[in-house]
């Protein structure tokens, strides 16, 4: 696991990134936040740390001066600016640092997966004793919306955005774009489909009622699962149960 710095003088952002982005999937870890260069200079006097995520345009040292020194310095630390604003001049002085990338705010998580999953790698190559398997991008995307879906299934009942969200080490927030994104589904979508895949399969068995599948699916309201129901299927609970007994009369 890579040790990562973010410093912004903004909390929220700092707070923001480290909490909202599943670092160790990536493999990096949030070893600590500085609100300024020169704090972060005195951090990694003391503390070892492989990667900085620095805004460029901080109080009392900026962004660019902390690059500076630790290039002046000779240190393997890799540098990722990050800021508001869109200035090639900022942009030609980082690469004369040795600054490996340059993300404009607000950052965005493919973005963010890209840069770091491709930094991973070059870390890998160049220090092989901290190296482990590098998983691709789509090897990630497809272990996250696995494990939501698992997640989903196991849960049906009680599933919400937020917890699924915690199983993954993300936001709830990026979830939600997230699993649109690579599912073509909304989450609450998904959900649905499955309450309903399900509720179809329980109401083969003429032995539960319908507000007993109505609780089973997670619906304490049994209108609202009718309504739901005869939406998804086109047909009610008890039209579609009748539709399925009356096929296998035939």
């Amino acid at each position: 696991m890579y040790k990562l710095l973010i410093v912004d003088d903004e909390a929220e952002i700092r707070n923001g990134i480290s909490q909202y982005f599943p670092w160790h999937e990536v493999g990096f870890e949030v070893v600590n936040q500085c609100e300024n260069g020169k704090k972060a200079l005195h951090y990694i006097e003391i503390h070892p740390v492989d990667v900085i995520l620095c805004d460029i345009r901080m109080p009392v040292m900026s962004g660019l001066e902390l690059a500076k020194q630790l290039h002046e310095s000779k240190t393997n630390i890799k540098i990722i600016f990050l800021s508001g604003y869109r200035d090639f001049e900022y942009a030609k002085q980082a690469l004369a640092y040795d600054v490996k990338n340059y993300i404009v705010k607000p950052t965005k998580f493919d973005e963010l997966l890209q840069i770091f999953s491709e930094l991973k790698v070059e870390l890998d190559e160049a220090s092989p004793h901290l190296s482990s398997i590098h998983s691709s991008h789509l090897t990630f995307n497809e272990k996250v919306i696995t494990e939501i879906k698992s997640y989903v299934e196991e849960n049906l009942h009680v599933a919400t955005l937020e917890e699924a969200a915690r199983r993954v080490h993300m936001n709830s927030y990026y979830v939600s774009k997230y699993f649109k994104e690579k599912t073509g589904q909304r989450f609450s979508d998904f959900v649905i489909s499955m309450k309903m895949e399900k509720a179809s399969k329980l109401l083969m068995d003429i032995h539960y009622k319908t507000y007993e599948v109505s609780e089973m699916v997670g619906y304490t309201n049994a209108k609202n699962f009718t309504r739901t129901f005869k939406k998804y299927y086109g047909k009610s609970p008890r039209e579609f149960r009748n539709s399925q007994e009356s096929n296998d009369y035939r």
